[in-house]
């Protein structure tokens, strides 16, 4: 039988190391979703459409609420992360115009 701060100690260990897969999940992921948004951007500029889709933004949004609904997270944080990747996204759109 373990002591219960070796005991602590493993699942620290254990939580820690799924978080760091996690990061990595994330980390990936964004930089897929990142390629796909630069392609966006280039086929924009290159028919001339602008960097922005507001309509599309605020369906994503509304939508990126409801998925953090369902998955326990705090939906105001969601909405401000998807906010922060869209002002990134648009930044890159608007690189590729000019």
């Amino acid at each position: 039988m373990t002591d219960p701060v070796t005991h602590a100690a493993e699942v620290l260990k254990s939580h820690r190391e799924s978080i760091d897969r996690l990061d990595a999940i994330l980390i990936y992921t964004l930089g897929e979703r990142f390629k796909h948004t630069q392609a966006v951007g280039k086929l924009k500029a290159e028919h001339d459409l602008p960097p922005s889709d507001p309509t599309r933004e605020a369906s994503q949004i509304a939508r990126l609420e409801d998925l953090a609904s369902r998955a326990d997270l705090d939906p105001e944080f969601a909405k401000a992360f998807l906010n922060f990747i869209i002002d990134e996204v648009i930044r890159h759109h608007k690189k590729h115009q000019e």
